[in-house]
Protein backbone atom coordinates (compact mmCIF):
# COMPACT_ATOMS: atom_id res chain seq x y z
CA UNK A 1 0.00 0.00 0.00
CA UNK A 2 1.14 3.39 -0.95
CA UNK A 3 1.72 5.69 1.68
CA UNK A 4 -1.05 8.39 1.69
CA UNK A 5 1.64 11.67 0.91
CA UNK A 6 2.03 10.16 -2.71
CA UNK A 7 -1.49 9.75 -3.32
CA UNK A 8 -3.68 12.65 -1.98
CA UNK A 9 -3.02 16.36 -2.93
CA UNK A 10 -2.76 18.51 0.02
CA UNK A 11 -4.27 21.59 -1.79
CA UNK A 12 -7.98 19.84 -2.63
CA UNK A 13 -7.76 18.24 1.27
CA UNK A 14 -7.51 21.96 2.57
CA UNK A 15 -10.19 23.22 0.26
CA UNK A 16 -12.80 20.34 1.34
CA UNK A 17 -11.78 21.40 4.56
CA UNK A 18 -12.75 24.96 4.15
CA UNK A 19 -15.97 23.73 1.59
CA UNK A 20 -16.97 21.44 5.38
CA UNK A 21 -16.77 24.38 7.27
CA UNK A 22 -18.93 26.66 5.24
CA UNK A 23 -21.74 24.11 4.32
CA UNK A 24 -21.34 23.90 8.57
CA UNK A 25 -22.28 27.92 8.62
CA UNK A 26 -25.30 28.45 7.58
CA UNK A 27 -25.62 32.35 8.08
CA UNK A 28 -22.04 32.31 6.41
CA UNK A 29 -18.69 32.94 8.20
CA UNK A 30 -15.28 35.35 7.56
CA UNK A 31 -12.28 34.50 6.39
CA UNK A 32 -10.86 34.17 9.47
CA UNK A 33 -13.09 32.28 11.45
CA UNK A 34 -12.90 29.49 8.62
CA UNK A 35 -9.04 29.72 8.50
CA UNK A 36 -8.83 29.23 12.46
CA UNK A 37 -11.48 26.51 12.60
CA UNK A 38 -9.72 24.78 10.16
CA UNK A 39 -5.92 25.07 11.24
CA UNK A 40 -4.72 27.05 8.08
CA UNK A 41 -2.77 30.22 7.66
CA UNK A 42 -5.39 33.16 6.56
CA UNK A 43 -3.23 33.80 3.24
CA UNK A 44 -3.72 29.89 2.64
CA UNK A 45 -7.58 30.30 3.68
CA UNK A 46 -7.92 33.63 1.62
CA UNK A 47 -6.18 32.13 -1.44
CA UNK A 48 -8.23 28.70 -1.33
CA UNK A 49 -11.34 30.91 -0.83
CA UNK A 50 -10.71 32.95 -3.67
CA UNK A 51 -10.22 30.42 -6.09
CA UNK A 52 -13.09 28.60 -4.59
CA UNK A 53 -15.27 31.44 -5.57
CA UNK A 54 -14.25 31.58 -8.67
CA UNK A 55 -14.98 28.48 -9.66
CA UNK A 56 -18.67 28.51 -8.59
CA UNK A 57 -18.25 26.58 -4.86
CA UNK A 58 -18.34 29.40 -2.86
CA UNK A 59 -20.07 32.83 -2.90
CA UNK A 60 -18.96 35.69 -0.67
CA UNK A 61 -21.50 38.15 0.47
CA UNK A 62 -21.15 41.38 3.04
CA UNK A 63 -17.60 39.97 4.30
CA UNK A 64 -18.77 36.41 4.61
CA UNK A 65 -18.64 33.19 2.65
CA UNK A 66 -21.49 31.09 1.83
CA UNK A 67 -21.88 27.62 -0.44
CA UNK A 68 -22.19 28.81 -4.13
CA UNK A 69 -24.61 27.12 -6.80
CA UNK A 70 -21.47 25.08 -7.64
CA UNK A 71 -21.62 23.22 -4.40
CA UNK A 72 -25.18 23.19 -4.12
CA UNK A 73 -25.65 20.95 -7.58
CA UNK A 74 -23.53 18.47 -5.98
CA UNK A 75 -25.10 18.22 -2.77
CA UNK A 76 -28.43 17.41 -4.73
CA UNK A 77 -32.29 17.08 -3.25
CA UNK A 78 -30.63 17.65 1.08
CA UNK A 79 -29.20 20.86 0.23
CA UNK A 80 -32.18 21.85 -2.19
CA UNK A 81 -34.06 20.77 1.36
CA UNK A 82 -32.05 22.37 3.72
CA UNK A 83 -32.47 25.42 1.64
CA UNK A 84 -36.32 25.61 1.50
CA UNK A 85 -36.22 24.98 5.09
CA UNK A 86 -34.08 28.10 5.89
CA UNK A 87 -36.76 30.29 3.48
CA UNK A 88 -39.51 28.97 5.02
CA UNK A 89 -37.92 29.94 8.86
CA UNK A 90 -36.99 33.42 7.72
CA UNK A 91 -40.67 33.98 6.38
CA UNK A 92 -42.55 32.74 9.16
CA UNK A 93 -40.08 34.85 11.50
CA UNK A 94 -41.49 37.84 9.39
CA UNK A 95 -44.90 37.09 9.76
CA UNK A 96 -44.56 36.81 12.71
CA UNK A 97 -42.54 40.16 13.57
CA UNK A 98 -44.93 41.79 11.32
CA UNK A 99 -48.06 40.47 11.75
CA UNK A 100 -49.43 39.93 8.18
CA UNK A 101 -48.76 36.75 5.65
CA UNK A 102 -45.80 36.26 3.70
CA UNK A 103 -45.12 35.16 0.37
CA UNK A 104 -41.91 34.58 -1.89
CA UNK A 105 -41.64 34.46 -5.67
CA UNK A 106 -39.45 34.57 -8.33
CA UNK A 107 -39.84 34.63 -12.43
CA UNK A 108 -38.27 32.01 -14.03
CA UNK A 109 -38.78 30.33 -17.04
CA UNK A 110 -41.36 32.97 -18.35
CA UNK A 111 -43.87 32.28 -15.49
CA UNK A 112 -44.66 33.44 -12.08
CA UNK A 113 -43.53 30.61 -9.74
CA UNK A 114 -44.72 31.51 -5.98
CA UNK A 115 -42.08 29.13 -4.15
CA UNK A 116 -43.27 29.62 -0.17
CA UNK A 117 -46.16 31.47 1.44
CA UNK A 118 -46.13 31.71 5.64
CA UNK A 119 -49.57 32.48 7.13
CA UNK A 120 -51.80 31.73 10.24
CA UNK A 121 -55.11 31.11 11.04
CA UNK A 122 -55.94 34.59 12.21
CA UNK A 123 -54.44 36.03 8.84
CA UNK A 124 -54.73 33.77 6.14
CA UNK A 125 -52.56 34.56 2.81
CA UNK A 126 -54.66 35.96 -0.06
CA UNK A 127 -56.71 33.16 -1.92
CA UNK A 128 -55.15 32.15 -5.53
CA UNK A 129 -58.79 33.18 -7.30
CA UNK A 130 -57.47 34.02 -10.24
CA UNK A 131 -54.63 32.16 -11.49
CA UNK A 132 -51.47 34.59 -10.27
CA UNK A 133 -49.03 33.22 -13.60
CA UNK A 134 -52.07 35.49 -15.86
CA UNK A 135 -52.95 38.33 -12.98
CA UNK A 136 -48.81 39.64 -12.60
CA UNK A 137 -50.50 42.95 -13.59
CA UNK A 138 -52.71 43.12 -11.03
CA UNK A 139 -50.70 42.13 -7.43
CA UNK A 140 -47.64 43.32 -6.16
CA UNK A 141 -45.85 40.62 -6.57
CA UNK A 142 -46.58 40.30 -9.97
CA UNK A 143 -45.77 43.71 -10.80
CA UNK A 144 -42.76 43.72 -8.38
CA UNK A 145 -41.18 41.22 -10.56
CA UNK A 146 -42.09 42.44 -14.19
CA UNK A 147 -40.52 45.68 -12.94
CA UNK A 148 -36.91 43.70 -12.99
CA UNK A 149 -37.60 42.01 -16.13
CA UNK A 150 -35.66 43.75 -19.16
CA UNK A 151 -37.91 45.16 -21.75
CA UNK A 152 -37.68 42.32 -23.75
CA UNK A 153 -38.71 39.66 -21.16
CA UNK A 154 -41.65 42.50 -19.98
CA UNK A 155 -42.72 42.59 -23.49
CA UNK A 156 -43.12 38.77 -23.64
CA UNK A 157 -44.91 38.14 -20.82
CA UNK A 158 -47.79 41.08 -21.31
CA UNK A 159 -48.13 39.16 -24.90
CA UNK A 160 -48.48 36.26 -23.03
CA UNK A 161 -50.87 37.38 -20.57
CA UNK A 162 -52.64 40.89 -21.08
CA UNK A 163 -53.29 43.21 -18.92
CA UNK A 164 -56.91 42.77 -18.13
CA UNK A 165 -59.60 44.00 -15.64
CA UNK A 166 -59.36 41.52 -12.36
CA UNK A 167 -61.21 44.19 -10.06
CA UNK A 168 -62.81 47.81 -10.27
CA UNK A 169 -59.67 48.84 -9.12
CA UNK A 170 -57.00 46.93 -11.51
CA UNK A 171 -54.65 49.04 -14.16
CA UNK A 172 -57.28 49.10 -17.03
CA UNK A 173 -54.70 49.36 -19.94
CA UNK A 174 -50.88 48.09 -20.68
CA UNK A 175 -49.56 51.67 -21.69
CA UNK A 176 -51.01 52.91 -18.21
CA UNK A 177 -49.26 49.58 -16.52
CA UNK A 178 -45.87 50.19 -18.07
CA UNK A 179 -45.35 53.76 -16.88
CA UNK A 180 -46.77 52.86 -13.70
CA UNK A 181 -43.27 50.27 -13.97
CA UNK A 182 -41.13 52.89 -15.43
CA UNK A 183 -41.83 54.86 -12.22
CA UNK A 184 -40.72 52.91 -10.19
CA UNK A 185 -37.22 53.22 -8.38
CA UNK A 186 -35.11 49.86 -8.79
CA UNK A 187 -35.61 48.98 -4.74
CA UNK A 188 -39.01 50.46 -3.88
CA UNK A 189 -41.76 48.75 -2.44
CA UNK A 190 -44.36 48.31 -5.03
CA UNK A 191 -47.58 48.90 -3.05
CA UNK A 192 -51.42 47.81 -4.79
CA UNK A 193 -54.55 48.19 -3.48
CA UNK A 194 -57.55 45.77 -4.08
CA UNK A 195 -56.14 45.32 -7.80
CA UNK A 196 -56.20 41.75 -7.46
CA UNK A 197 -58.72 40.78 -4.30
CA UNK A 198 -61.34 43.20 -2.88
CA UNK A 199 -60.61 43.87 0.43
CA UNK A 200 -56.47 43.50 0.31
CA UNK A 201 -53.65 45.25 -0.12
CA UNK A 202 -50.24 43.99 -0.67
CA UNK A 203 -47.15 45.21 -0.78
CA UNK A 204 -43.86 43.74 -2.48
CA UNK A 205 -39.92 44.33 -2.14
CA UNK A 206 -37.69 43.11 -5.11
CA UNK A 207 -34.91 41.40 -4.47
CA UNK A 208 -31.21 40.75 -5.42
CA UNK A 209 -30.45 37.36 -6.61
CA UNK A 210 -28.23 38.02 -10.01
CA UNK A 211 -30.06 37.26 -12.89
CA UNK A 212 -32.99 36.11 -11.54
CA UNK A 213 -36.17 38.12 -10.65
CA UNK A 214 -37.48 37.86 -6.85
CA UNK A 215 -39.06 39.31 -4.60
CA UNK A 216 -40.42 38.70 -1.00
CA UNK A 217 -44.58 40.65 -0.29
CA UNK A 218 -47.32 41.12 2.58
CA UNK A 219 -51.04 41.59 2.72
CA UNK A 220 -53.26 43.29 4.84
CA UNK A 221 -56.80 43.82 5.12
CA UNK A 222 -58.08 46.98 3.24
CA UNK A 223 -59.05 48.48 6.24
CA UNK A 224 -55.24 48.39 7.38
CA UNK A 225 -54.25 49.78 4.55
CA UNK A 226 -52.45 52.69 6.38
CA UNK A 227 -49.95 50.09 7.98
CA UNK A 228 -49.12 49.04 4.85
CA UNK A 229 -45.91 51.11 3.76
CA UNK A 230 -44.43 51.06 7.34
CA UNK A 231 -45.10 47.37 7.54
CA UNK A 232 -43.25 47.24 3.47
CA UNK A 233 -40.33 48.99 5.28
CA UNK A 234 -39.90 46.73 8.33
CA UNK A 235 -39.72 44.06 5.70
CA UNK A 236 -37.66 45.59 3.51
CA UNK A 237 -35.55 46.39 6.87
CA UNK A 238 -35.26 43.12 8.20
CA UNK A 239 -34.49 41.21 4.53
CA UNK A 240 -31.02 43.47 4.58
CA UNK A 241 -29.95 42.57 8.11
CA UNK A 242 -30.18 38.53 6.49
CA UNK A 243 -27.19 37.56 6.13
CA UNK A 244 -26.54 36.35 2.21
CA UNK A 245 -30.73 37.37 1.90
CA UNK A 246 -32.67 34.74 0.15
CA UNK A 247 -30.83 34.36 -2.71
CA UNK A 248 -30.03 30.49 -1.32
CA UNK A 249 -33.30 29.65 -1.98
CA UNK A 250 -33.63 30.75 -5.54
CA UNK A 251 -32.91 27.56 -7.37
CA UNK A 252 -35.36 25.78 -5.73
Amino acid sequence: MQPQSTTLIGSVQRAMRLLEAVADREHGAPAKQLAREVGLALPTAYHLLRTLTHEGYLRRDKGLFFLGDAAERLSGSAAQQKRRSAMDDALAQWRDSIGAPVYYAVYRDGEIDVLSVADRPGSPAVAEWADFRETAHAHALGQCLLAQLDEEARRDHLDRYPVQSITRYTVRDERTFLRRLELLGRMDPVIERQEYALGTACAAIPLTAGTTAAAVAISLPSHQADRLLPAALQLQAEIGRLPGGLTFSISI
